[in-house]
Protein backbone atom coordinates (compact mmCIF):
# COMPACT_ATOMS: atom_id res chain seq x y z
CA UNK A 1 0.00 0.00 0.00
CA UNK A 2 1.25 3.51 -0.97
CA UNK A 3 0.81 6.27 1.42
CA UNK A 4 -1.02 9.36 0.50
CA UNK A 5 -0.92 12.58 2.20
CA UNK A 6 -3.48 15.10 2.50
CA UNK A 7 -2.64 18.83 3.26
CA UNK A 8 -5.06 21.77 4.18
CA UNK A 9 -4.63 25.28 3.95
CA UNK A 10 -5.07 25.64 7.78
CA UNK A 11 -2.29 23.20 8.73
CA UNK A 12 -4.15 19.88 9.06
CA UNK A 13 -2.76 17.13 7.61
CA UNK A 14 -3.75 13.43 7.22
CA UNK A 15 -2.66 10.46 5.83
CA UNK A 16 -4.21 7.51 4.80
CA UNK A 17 -4.16 5.05 1.49
CA UNK A 18 -3.19 5.91 -2.19
CA UNK A 19 -5.50 4.94 -5.05
CA UNK A 20 -6.62 6.29 -8.76
CA UNK A 21 -3.26 8.42 -9.80
CA UNK A 22 0.13 8.18 -8.92
CA UNK A 23 0.10 12.61 -8.71
CA UNK A 24 -0.10 15.59 -6.96
CA UNK A 25 -3.50 18.01 -6.76
CA UNK A 26 -4.60 20.99 -5.32
CA UNK A 27 -8.29 21.88 -4.94
CA UNK A 28 -11.42 23.37 -2.94
CA UNK A 29 -12.55 20.22 -0.89
CA UNK A 30 -16.03 19.86 -0.35
CA UNK A 31 -17.86 17.16 0.54
CA UNK A 32 -21.00 15.21 -0.96
CA UNK A 33 -24.11 13.58 1.29
CA UNK A 34 -24.79 11.22 -1.25
CA UNK A 35 -25.54 7.48 -0.39
CA UNK A 36 -25.22 6.49 -3.98
CA UNK A 37 -24.11 7.65 -7.31
CA UNK A 38 -20.23 8.13 -6.77
CA UNK A 39 -20.03 7.73 -11.26
CA UNK A 40 -22.52 10.10 -11.58
CA UNK A 41 -20.47 12.71 -9.02
CA UNK A 42 -17.24 12.18 -9.74
CA UNK A 43 -18.29 12.95 -13.75
CA UNK A 44 -20.20 16.12 -13.34
CA UNK A 45 -18.55 18.83 -14.77
CA UNK A 46 -19.45 20.91 -11.76
CA UNK A 47 -16.92 19.61 -9.81
CA UNK A 48 -14.34 20.94 -11.74
CA UNK A 49 -11.38 22.34 -8.98
CA UNK A 50 -12.49 20.59 -6.43
CA UNK A 51 -12.04 17.45 -4.67
CA UNK A 52 -14.99 15.52 -2.89
CA UNK A 53 -15.15 13.83 0.35
CA UNK A 54 -18.17 10.92 0.33
CA UNK A 55 -19.88 10.88 3.59
CA UNK A 56 -21.25 7.48 2.93
CA UNK A 57 -18.50 5.46 4.40
CA UNK A 58 -17.51 2.82 1.76
CA UNK A 59 -17.52 3.15 -1.83
CA UNK A 60 -16.26 1.06 -4.90
CA UNK A 61 -18.51 -1.73 -4.66
CA UNK A 62 -19.97 -0.88 -7.82
CA UNK A 63 -17.02 -0.27 -10.33
CA UNK A 64 -17.70 2.23 -13.26
CA UNK A 65 -19.93 1.56 -16.15
CA UNK A 66 -20.97 3.37 -19.18
CA UNK A 67 -24.80 3.85 -19.19
CA UNK A 68 -23.82 6.66 -15.39
CA UNK A 69 -21.16 8.62 -16.94
CA UNK A 70 -22.34 12.11 -16.97
CA UNK A 71 -19.07 13.10 -18.71
CA UNK A 72 -16.53 11.37 -20.69
CA UNK A 73 -14.28 11.45 -17.71
CA UNK A 74 -13.90 11.99 -14.05
CA UNK A 75 -14.02 16.11 -13.47
CA UNK A 76 -13.24 15.88 -9.63
CA UNK A 77 -9.28 16.80 -9.00
CA UNK A 78 -9.55 14.07 -5.91
CA UNK A 79 -11.36 11.61 -4.58
CA UNK A 80 -11.55 11.63 -0.15
CA UNK A 81 -13.63 8.50 1.02
CA UNK A 82 -13.40 6.25 4.60
CA UNK A 83 -13.25 2.86 2.69
CA UNK A 84 -12.38 1.32 -0.94
CA UNK A 85 -14.06 -1.72 -1.56
CA UNK A 86 -11.33 -4.16 -2.82
CA UNK A 87 -13.79 -6.06 -5.04
CA UNK A 88 -16.07 -4.98 -7.75
CA UNK A 89 -19.49 -6.64 -7.86
CA UNK A 90 -21.90 -5.16 -10.20
CA UNK A 91 -22.93 -6.59 -13.36
CA UNK A 92 -22.93 -3.55 -14.99
CA UNK A 93 -19.15 -2.64 -13.91
CA UNK A 94 -16.30 -2.96 -16.60
CA UNK A 95 -13.97 -0.72 -14.80
CA UNK A 96 -12.67 -0.52 -10.92
CA UNK A 97 -12.69 2.84 -9.49
CA UNK A 98 -8.85 2.99 -8.48
CA UNK A 99 -7.96 1.53 -11.87
CA UNK A 100 -10.31 4.60 -13.76
CA UNK A 101 -9.01 7.22 -11.78
CA UNK A 102 -5.67 5.96 -12.21
CA UNK A 103 -5.99 5.80 -15.97
CA UNK A 104 -7.68 9.59 -16.10
CA UNK A 105 -4.69 11.01 -13.44
CA UNK A 106 -6.95 11.73 -10.52
CA UNK A 107 -5.14 10.60 -7.51
CA UNK A 108 -7.42 9.49 -4.33
CA UNK A 109 -6.93 8.69 -0.65
CA UNK A 110 -9.27 6.22 1.46
CA UNK A 111 -8.50 5.26 5.22
CA UNK A 112 -9.13 8.80 6.66
CA UNK A 113 -11.74 10.21 8.83
CA UNK A 114 -14.11 11.43 6.90
CA UNK A 115 -16.32 12.31 9.56
CA UNK A 116 -13.96 14.49 10.87
CA UNK A 117 -13.16 16.04 7.37
CA UNK A 118 -16.73 16.53 7.41
CA UNK A 119 -17.80 18.40 10.55
CA UNK A 120 -14.60 20.47 9.69
CA UNK A 121 -16.22 22.03 6.77
CA UNK A 122 -19.18 22.76 8.09
CA UNK A 123 -17.58 24.29 10.92
CA UNK A 124 -15.03 26.17 8.82
CA UNK A 125 -16.30 26.16 5.93
CA UNK A 126 -14.71 25.49 2.51
CA UNK A 127 -11.12 24.60 2.64
CA UNK A 128 -8.03 24.64 -0.08
CA UNK A 129 -6.01 21.67 0.05
CA UNK A 130 -3.31 19.78 -1.81
CA UNK A 131 -3.23 16.04 -1.78
CA UNK A 132 -0.07 13.51 -2.93
CA UNK A 133 -0.53 10.18 -3.78
CA UNK A 134 3.34 10.23 -5.01
CA UNK A 135 5.40 10.97 -1.82
CA UNK A 136 5.46 14.63 -1.70
CA UNK A 137 5.94 16.11 1.55
CA UNK A 138 3.73 17.22 3.82
CA UNK A 139 4.98 20.73 4.10
CA UNK A 140 5.16 21.51 0.22
CA UNK A 141 2.06 20.23 0.15
CA UNK A 142 0.88 22.79 2.40
CA UNK A 143 2.61 25.34 0.80
CA UNK A 144 0.80 24.66 -2.68
CA UNK A 145 -2.56 25.00 -0.93
CA UNK A 146 -1.66 28.39 0.52
CA UNK A 147 -0.12 29.56 -2.92
CA UNK A 148 -3.55 28.32 -4.88
CA UNK A 149 -5.68 31.33 -5.83
CA UNK A 150 -8.50 29.20 -5.32
CA UNK A 151 -12.02 29.40 -7.85
CA UNK A 152 -13.57 33.18 -6.87
CA UNK A 153 -13.59 34.73 -9.99
CA UNK A 154 -12.22 32.57 -12.51
CA UNK A 155 -13.50 31.09 -15.32
CA UNK A 156 -13.95 27.48 -14.65
CA UNK A 157 -16.80 26.93 -17.77
CA UNK A 158 -14.08 27.20 -20.28
CA UNK A 159 -12.61 24.02 -18.96
CA UNK A 160 -15.74 22.28 -19.23
CA UNK A 161 -17.50 23.68 -22.11
CA UNK A 162 -17.51 22.17 -26.03
CA UNK A 163 -15.51 24.38 -28.59
CA UNK A 164 -18.04 23.28 -31.48
CA UNK A 165 -21.71 22.95 -31.52
CA UNK A 166 -23.01 19.31 -31.34
CA UNK A 167 -26.59 17.69 -31.96
CA UNK A 168 -27.31 15.47 -29.56
CA UNK A 169 -27.63 11.99 -30.45
CA UNK A 170 -28.30 8.98 -28.31
CA UNK A 171 -25.98 7.66 -25.49
CA UNK A 172 -25.77 4.07 -23.74
CA UNK A 173 -27.31 6.15 -20.38
CA UNK A 174 -30.59 7.31 -22.61
CA UNK A 175 -32.20 3.47 -21.89
CA UNK A 176 -32.86 4.87 -18.51
CA UNK A 177 -34.54 8.30 -19.66
CA UNK A 178 -37.69 7.07 -21.46
CA UNK A 179 -38.83 8.89 -24.43
CA UNK A 180 -42.29 10.72 -23.70
CA UNK A 181 -45.24 9.62 -25.29
CA UNK A 182 -45.98 13.24 -26.13
CA UNK A 183 -42.61 13.96 -27.77
CA UNK A 184 -42.69 16.56 -30.44
CA UNK A 185 -40.53 16.03 -33.16
CA UNK A 186 -40.71 19.21 -34.44
CA UNK A 187 -39.49 21.05 -31.09
CA UNK A 188 -36.05 22.45 -31.39
CA UNK A 189 -33.95 22.87 -27.70
CA UNK A 190 -30.58 24.58 -27.71
CA UNK A 191 -28.79 23.64 -24.38
CA UNK A 192 -26.01 26.33 -22.94
CA UNK A 193 -23.06 23.95 -22.25
CA UNK A 194 -21.56 25.57 -19.39
CA UNK A 195 -20.50 21.99 -18.35
CA UNK A 196 -23.44 20.17 -19.05
CA UNK A 197 -24.46 17.11 -17.09
CA UNK A 198 -25.81 14.68 -19.89
CA UNK A 199 -28.46 13.80 -18.16
CA UNK A 200 -29.97 16.88 -18.79
CA UNK A 201 -29.42 16.59 -22.59
CA UNK A 202 -31.34 12.66 -22.34
CA UNK A 203 -34.45 14.14 -20.15
CA UNK A 204 -34.66 16.98 -23.25
CA UNK A 205 -34.30 14.62 -25.74
CA UNK A 206 -36.80 12.40 -24.26
CA UNK A 207 -39.67 15.32 -25.48
CA UNK A 208 -37.64 17.75 -28.28
CA UNK A 209 -37.28 16.59 -31.52
CA UNK A 210 -34.02 18.18 -32.16
CA UNK A 211 -31.49 19.54 -29.36
CA UNK A 212 -28.53 20.93 -29.98
CA UNK A 213 -25.47 21.80 -27.71
CA UNK A 214 -23.43 25.10 -28.05
CA UNK A 215 -20.40 26.40 -26.55
CA UNK A 216 -20.79 28.54 -23.15
CA UNK A 217 -19.19 31.48 -25.17
CA UNK A 218 -21.88 31.61 -27.79
CA UNK A 219 -23.51 34.84 -28.08
CA UNK A 220 -27.70 35.56 -27.84
CA UNK A 221 -27.67 36.18 -31.36
CA UNK A 222 -25.69 33.16 -32.18
CA UNK A 223 -28.17 31.18 -30.67
CA UNK A 224 -30.88 32.97 -31.76
CA UNK A 225 -30.07 31.99 -35.26
CA UNK A 226 -30.24 28.51 -34.78
CA UNK A 227 -33.93 29.10 -34.09
CA UNK A 228 -35.00 27.38 -30.85
CA UNK A 229 -38.26 27.00 -29.51
CA UNK A 230 -36.55 26.68 -25.99
CA UNK A 231 -33.09 27.32 -24.61
CA UNK A 232 -31.56 25.04 -21.53
CA UNK A 233 -28.78 26.80 -19.36
CA UNK A 234 -26.75 24.51 -17.74
CA UNK A 235 -25.05 23.27 -14.97
CA UNK A 236 -21.41 24.53 -14.72
CA UNK A 237 -18.66 24.85 -12.56
CA UNK A 238 -16.80 27.31 -10.19
CA UNK A 239 -17.86 31.25 -9.47
CA UNK A 240 -20.93 32.84 -11.69
CA UNK A 241 -19.02 36.20 -11.59
CA UNK A 242 -16.15 35.29 -14.07
CA UNK A 243 -18.51 34.83 -16.69
CA UNK A 244 -19.39 38.57 -17.61
CA UNK A 245 -19.44 37.19 -21.53
CA UNK A 246 -22.05 34.58 -20.31
CA UNK A 247 -24.31 36.72 -18.24
CA UNK A 248 -24.12 39.82 -21.34
CA UNK A 249 -25.68 36.07 -23.70
CA UNK A 250 -28.60 35.20 -21.30
CA UNK A 251 -29.47 39.09 -20.60
CA UNK A 252 -30.40 38.96 -24.74
CA UNK A 253 -31.62 35.69 -24.30
CA UNK A 254 -34.53 36.99 -21.82
CA UNK A 255 -35.59 39.83 -24.15
CA UNK A 256 -36.27 37.62 -27.00
CA UNK A 257 -39.17 35.98 -25.50
CA UNK A 258 -38.21 32.29 -26.25
CA UNK A 259 -39.01 29.68 -23.09
CA UNK A 260 -35.48 29.94 -20.73
CA UNK A 261 -34.97 26.76 -18.25
CA UNK A 262 -32.00 27.45 -16.06
CA UNK A 263 -30.39 24.70 -14.16
CA UNK A 264 -27.80 25.52 -10.87
CA UNK A 265 -24.62 27.44 -12.78
CA UNK A 266 -27.88 28.49 -15.58
CA UNK A 267 -29.79 29.49 -12.89
CA UNK A 268 -26.96 31.97 -11.07
CA UNK A 269 -26.76 33.89 -14.33
CA UNK A 270 -30.20 34.37 -15.07
CA UNK A 271 -30.22 35.84 -11.77
CA UNK A 272 -26.62 38.49 -12.41
CA UNK A 273 -28.39 39.09 -16.09
CA UNK A 274 -31.31 40.29 -13.77
CA UNK A 275 -29.06 42.78 -12.08
CA UNK A 276 -28.78 40.80 -8.87
CA UNK A 277 -25.62 39.75 -6.73
CA UNK A 278 -24.42 35.91 -6.39
CA UNK A 279 -22.12 35.16 -3.45
CA UNK A 280 -20.36 31.84 -1.99
CA UNK A 281 -21.69 30.03 0.51
CA UNK A 282 -19.77 28.57 3.31
CA UNK A 283 -19.38 25.31 2.86
CA UNK A 284 -21.85 24.62 -0.35
CA UNK A 285 -24.87 22.72 -1.17
CA UNK A 286 -23.54 19.08 -2.40
CA UNK A 287 -25.71 15.60 -2.31
CA UNK A 288 -28.65 14.06 -2.64
CA UNK A 289 -31.06 14.54 0.19
CA UNK A 290 -31.80 18.54 0.08
CA UNK A 291 -35.15 19.33 1.31
CA UNK A 292 -36.22 22.52 -0.92
CA UNK A 293 -40.02 24.08 -0.08
CA UNK A 294 -41.86 24.41 -3.20
CA UNK A 295 -43.70 27.25 -2.56
CA UNK A 296 -46.71 27.41 -4.89
CA UNK A 297 -47.60 23.55 -4.49
CA UNK A 298 -47.12 23.46 -0.57
CA UNK A 299 -44.96 20.52 -1.17
CA UNK A 300 -41.47 19.34 0.00
CA UNK A 301 -39.29 18.32 -2.77
CA UNK A 302 -35.73 15.89 -1.72
CA UNK A 303 -33.19 17.33 -4.18
CA UNK A 304 -29.80 16.52 -5.58
CA UNK A 305 -27.90 19.85 -5.50
CA UNK A 306 -23.56 20.59 -5.93
CA UNK A 307 -22.96 24.42 -6.07
CA UNK A 308 -20.87 26.81 -3.98
CA UNK A 309 -22.39 30.09 -5.03
CA UNK A 310 -25.86 31.42 -4.41
CA UNK A 311 -28.20 33.98 -5.79
CA UNK A 312 -29.20 36.59 -2.83
CA UNK A 313 -33.12 37.53 -3.27
CA UNK A 314 -32.61 40.84 -1.66
CA UNK A 315 -30.69 41.85 -4.85
CA UNK A 316 -33.75 41.06 -7.10
CA UNK A 317 -36.49 43.00 -7.98
CA UNK A 318 -39.71 41.53 -6.77
CA UNK A 319 -42.07 43.18 -9.23
CA UNK A 320 -40.37 41.09 -12.27
CA UNK A 321 -39.22 38.03 -10.09
CA UNK A 322 -41.35 35.38 -8.25
CA UNK A 323 -39.25 33.16 -5.74
CA UNK A 324 -40.92 29.46 -6.41
CA UNK A 325 -38.54 27.51 -4.51
CA UNK A 326 -36.54 27.80 -1.05
CA UNK A 327 -33.73 25.50 1.11
CA UNK A 328 -35.32 23.99 4.03
CA UNK A 329 -32.06 23.75 5.58
CA UNK A 330 -30.79 27.29 5.58
CA UNK A 331 -32.99 29.27 3.54
CA UNK A 332 -31.23 30.49 0.65
CA UNK A 333 -33.11 30.57 -2.71
CA UNK A 334 -33.62 27.49 -4.74
CA UNK A 335 -35.96 29.23 -7.47
CA UNK A 336 -37.47 31.32 -9.48
CA UNK A 337 -39.21 32.37 -12.31
CA UNK A 338 -39.91 35.57 -14.27
CA UNK A 339 -43.15 37.65 -13.98
CA UNK A 340 -43.19 38.74 -17.01
CA UNK A 341 -41.44 36.29 -19.70
CA UNK A 342 -41.03 32.59 -20.43
CA UNK A 343 -38.16 32.10 -17.85
CA UNK A 344 -37.54 29.96 -14.82
CA UNK A 345 -34.59 28.14 -13.08
CA UNK A 346 -33.70 25.89 -9.68
CA UNK A 347 -30.56 26.02 -7.98
CA UNK A 348 -30.83 22.21 -7.55
CA UNK A 349 -30.51 19.81 -10.15
CA UNK A 350 -33.61 18.07 -11.77
CA UNK A 351 -32.19 15.54 -13.94
CA UNK A 352 -31.56 13.65 -10.44
CA UNK A 353 -28.27 11.75 -11.28
CA UNK A 354 -28.48 10.08 -9.03
CA UNK A 355 -31.15 10.76 -7.54
CA UNK A 356 -34.05 11.45 -6.31
CA UNK A 357 -36.65 12.23 -8.74
CA UNK A 358 -39.07 14.44 -6.96
CA UNK A 359 -37.92 17.35 -9.48
CA UNK A 360 -38.80 15.58 -12.88
CA UNK A 361 -41.91 17.61 -13.35
CA UNK A 362 -40.12 21.09 -13.91
CA UNK A 363 -39.09 19.14 -17.17
CA UNK A 364 -42.22 18.64 -18.22
CA UNK A 365 -42.76 22.33 -16.80
CA UNK A 366 -40.75 23.71 -19.58
CA UNK A 367 -41.83 21.62 -22.33
CA UNK A 368 -45.35 23.02 -21.53
CA UNK A 369 -44.02 26.51 -21.80
CA UNK A 370 -42.51 25.71 -25.08
CA UNK A 371 -45.63 23.98 -26.28
CA UNK A 372 -47.84 26.82 -25.68
CA UNK A 373 -44.81 29.22 -27.32
CA UNK A 374 -45.56 27.60 -30.35
CA UNK A 375 -48.61 27.41 -30.44
CA UNK A 376 -48.96 31.56 -29.65
CA UNK A 377 -50.74 31.43 -26.31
Amino acid sequence: MTVATLALEDGVVLQGTAFGAAADAVFELVFNTSMTGYQEIMTDPSYRGQAVVFTVSHIGNVGINREDYESLRPQVAAAVLRSLSPLVSNWRAENGLSEWLAKNGVPGIYDVDTRYLTRKLRSQGTLKAALSTCGTAPEKLLQMARDWPGLDGRDMVKEASITEPQVWGNDAGTAWVPRLPDAAADAHIVIYDYGAKQNIERHLASWAGKVTIVPAGYTAEQTLALKPDGIMLSNGPGDPAGLPYAVEAVRGLIHSGVPIFGICLGHQLIGRALGGCTCRLKFGHHGGNHPVSFIKAGRVLVTAQNHNYMVDPATLDPQEVEVTHVSLNDGTLEGMRLRHKPVFSVQFHPEAAPGPHDAHDLFNQFFEMIKAAKEGC
